[in-house]
């Protein structure tokens, strides 16, 4: 397994991360014990960053699969929702959020502590509200770091991140980024670069990049924004299992964001040990050949409209 430093946090992390949310939660429906399998599998193939949340339901599993190994030899990320239906939560919420998280992931310290699935709207509220409490719990050595992410799914143009990361307030950022829609390449990765923040990808592959039906979807939806390249249809993408450039689309998919510079850890989510040994094989290959991204260039360069799932909306 590769490894890299994330950004300005000094840590030291495979380049595959294990997502323990997204549709799979790493095979929780199957019972605590199987996601704790897929979590020490994922352990024991190199990979040493781990990514959950509270409202994923996987913490306990994430804990139990890391039990009796050295709490240095990995770096645990996790977060919390500041949104709700019945609206924000109370900022000391926080701290008890935070304790919660710690107990169920049975450690001292959490590496990265995420407000979880921001938006814009909430932005400068939380940074207000939310942040310097995040950083009280820093100085008490209770997280290491602060980070935030972005609610790709309503927010593929990155309008929440676009404020965030010219800030400069948090040192771990996650970010939708695609070969569908790769826009964070030019309105985010360059500003993360220049600070020193480290990135974390998701929605590498999701839906569409393994089921035509939804890429078909997403490809049409694009056109119809006029945000296609000439020529874009439902099949733009199958020269690269056509002409051996990739043996799958996933793979091609992760190879595509791993290697784009700016992106510390790509991440990975699945609840079967067989998918998880070929997510990160495809992490762990070479970039995809310099005429093959600019032929995905040409197609996808102003995209920022789709998120990769089966809803097309933006905020």
């Amino acid at each position: 397994m590769q490894t890299t430093t994330l950004g300005r946090t000094g840590l030291t992390v495979s380049v595959a991360g294990l997502g323990c949310g997204g549709f799979s939660k790493i095979g929780i429906r199957k019972g605590i014990d199987h996601a704790a399998s897929v979590t020490r599998a994922a352990y024991d193939s190199g990979v040493t960053f781990f990514d959950t949340a509270a409202a994923y339901g996987t913490e306990e599993a994430v804990a139990k699969g890391l039990e009796g190994l050295p709490r240095e030899s990995y770096v645990l990320s996790t977060k919390f929702l500041v949104r709700f239906d019945n609206g924000l939560m109370k900022p000391e919420e926080t701290l008890e959020t935070l304790e919660n998280s710690l107990s169920r992931l049975k450690t001292d310290y959490i590496d990265i502590f995420h407000i979880h699935a921001l938006t814009a709207p909430d932005y400068q509220w939380a940074i207000k509200e939310i942040l310097p409490l995040m950083l009280k719990a820093k100085e008490q050595g209770k997280i290491r770091f602060a980070g935030v992410t972005e609610q790709f799914i309503v927010d593929p143009s990155h309008k929440m991140l676009k404020l965030a990361l010219p800030d400069d307030l948090f040192d771990v950022v996650m970010a939708g980024y695609s070969i569908i829609n790769p826009s964070a390449a030019q309105t985010l990765l360059p500003t993360a670069i220049k600070n020193n923040v480290g990135v974390l990808d998701m929605f590498a592959v999701r839906t569409s990049l393994h089921n035509p039906a939804q890429l078909a979807n997403d490809i049409a939806f694009i056109n119809s924004k006029g945000q296609g390249g000439e020529g874009l249809n439902a099949h733009s993408l199958d020269f690269l299992v056509e002409e051996g450039i990739a043996s799958t689309l996933p793979e091609a998919a992760y190879r595509f964001c791993r290697h784009t510079p700016g992106i510390g850890v790509t991440l990975t989510g699945t609840g079967d040990l067989d998918h998880l040994a070929e997510n990160l094989r495809s992490i762990n290959l070479p970039p995809l050949p310099d005429e093959a991204l600019k032929r995905l260039d040409s197609l996808f360069h102003n995209v920022d409209c789709v998120c990769g799932q089966n809803v097309n909306v933006s905020i």
